[in-house]
């Protein structure tokens, strides 16, 4: 199997005469019909609009993922830079034209269904702080930087974004911050950045809390 340090280094080879494209935190990403965005660095979110106005979070594209239009069969389908974020510019005919492409595609799309499935499991969760420590494990998973004291979660959301994505108020986010921190769950490090303890769980919470959260 292509490893994701082997699939990067192709794409650097591959098209380091090409430009990064660089969006900044909350620029909407062009998704032209033949195009597809290799995110290099940073966090993409994927959305979608009802009808109603209402707006669901689809997915956190993060380094070595693609992000296409046409992998979409949603009318409505947009992609957000939710942090600043350097992306590599491919054509769809750049990838039938090479199958060493084609093949890091087919592994890159694997990870992102993979990604997306755990994300669709954890915001099924019916109790508020389930569905946040779940999310805070996913993003360690996921965009974390393993360290003695924990996991730094190497990615910066406002707890309004965060509210947004598990389907909460952004005073609930903060309250239950308050008290993930309290029982060492969550911790600040340098920078401002969150650190999670290893191995947390909802049993570590030791939480009696009133109201269900």
């Amino acid at each position: 199997m292509v490893s994701h340090n082997d699939s990067l280094r192709y794409l650097e080879d591959l098209y380091q005469e090409r430009t990064l494209w660089r969006y900044e935190a909350n620029q909407l990403i062009p998704l032209h019909k033949d195009d597809i965005w290799i995110v290099y660095r940073g966090i993409v979110q994927t959305q979608t609009l009802h009808s109603n106005g209402d707006q669901s979070i689809l997915g956190l594209i993060g380094p070595m993922m693609p992000l296409a239009r046409r992998f979409s069969i949603l009318e409505s389908y947009s992609a957000t830079a939710l942090t600043d974020v350097d992306l590599h510019r491919l054509n769809w005919s750049d990838v039938q034209d090479s199958p060493r492409l084609a093949m890091d595609m087919n592994q890159l799309l694997a990870r992102r269904l993979r990604q997306t499935e755990s994300l669709l499991a954890l915001l099924g969760k019916r109790q508020t702080s389930e569905r946040l420590l779940g999310f805070l494990a996913f993003l360690a998973r996921e965009f974390g930087q393993e360290t003695p004291k924990g996991i730094f979660l190497d990615i910066r959301l406002t707890h309004q974004q965060i509210a947004n994505i598990v389907g909460t108020t952004r005073v609930t986010v903060t309250r239950l911050f308050g008290i993930f921190k309290k029982e060492a769950i969550l911790t600040r490090g340098t920078g401002h950045r969150l650190c999670l303890s290893h191995g947390v769980s909802l049993s570590d919470l030791g939480l009696n809390l009133a109201t269900p959260l």
